[in-house]
């Protein structure tokens, strides 16, 4: 038996009209009603028709919580399992949901206060750098205070967080094939979301975690665990912490996995695995067209 892992991305792969076509199903129509009652908000209103708030955080993480734990729950009743789950950033809720360590419902709470959460921390600036001198970065890294790698996505892309003058610093002194400024609100995964994290911990230690019925490898620490303790842990970290996702990729066949499955839209993850760990089978599960039938 091939054994596969489940993977779910994060912020930036959300997309105009993602989830729309699953609108057809039942089961996913209800899930859609259930998440506008807990957001007080439609998630199919701005994934069809508000390009602009789908870009902000507020909207963008539940959007893709939603979507994605949806086009999760469709394989499982196609009859189909994980092996292993990892999410990139926010996607590391789904794989904990999928793993059974919260319901849906409490996975989508911690979501919608851990995004307005992040989207309240202002002042920041993230930027993605391709094709980089990894000597260089580290060097730069280290002279410059109030700059942090935030995600170590492959050997050819990082991603790095801080304030703006630190980040700019930084991209001036590192040789890049492509160096660019993320839209995003605020210096996520740096110690610039303390305080956001500190008061999101409170909110995340009045959820009970269950251990997982499938190993999670998470962001912070990306060594499998079903151990609710240890998931819950890491998860607390996770909003300042650094996103280890080439280490994710590289332990994955360290883990016996042959199989790739991206779960949401776009195809970011199977992209940086694929640079990583080129001998996996990558498959991709965007929308209700590539359910497996």
């Amino acid at each position: 038996m091939t054994k596969i892992a489940w993977v779910f991305p994060g912020q930036g792969s959300q997309a105009l009209g993602m989830g729309i076509d699953l609108l057809d199903i039942p089961s996913a129509k209800d899930k859609f009603d259930q998440a506008e009652a807990i957001l007080g908000w439609s998630v199919i209103d701005i994934c069809q028709n508000q390009a602009e708030k789908l870009g902000q955080t507020l909207y963008t993480q539940p959007c893709l919580y939603v979507v994605e734990s949806i086009l999760a729950d469709l394989m499982r009743e196609r009859g189909h399992q994980p092996d292993l789950v990892a999410g990139h950033s926010l996607g590391e809720y789904i794989a904990l949901y999928v793993a059974g360590v919260f319901d849906w419902s409490a996975g989508l709470h911690l979501v919608k206060s851990r995004a307005e959460l992040m989207d309240s921390a202002v002042g920041g600036m993230m930027a993605a750098l391709m094709n980089f001198d990894q000597a260089q970065l580290e060097a730069a890294i280290a002279a410059t205070p109030d700059v942090v790698l935030a995600n170590d996505n492959s050997p050819a892309q990082v991603v790095i967080s801080g304030t703006p003058d630190a980040v700019q610093t930084v991209m001036s002194q590192v040789k890049a094939k492509r160096a660019m400024p993320l839209k995003v609100s605020g210096a996520f995964h740096s110690h610039l979301m303390a305080a956001a994290a500190a008061e999101f911990q409170d909110i995340l230690e009045s959820v009970e975690f269950q251990p997982a019925t499938v190993a999670v490898m998470s962001n912070v620490e990306p060594v499998p665990s079903t151990d609710a303790k240890i998931l819950k842990q890491r998860l607390t970290q996770q909003m300042t912490g650094s996103v280890r996702w080439r280490e994710i990729s590289l332990q994955l066949p360290t883990n016996g996995i042959e199989q790739v499955i991206e779960i949401g839209p776009g195809n970011v993850l199977t992209g940086l695995i694929k640079r990583t760990t080129p001998d996996l089978i990558l498959k991709n599960v965007r929308n209700a067209a590539e359910l497996p039938k």
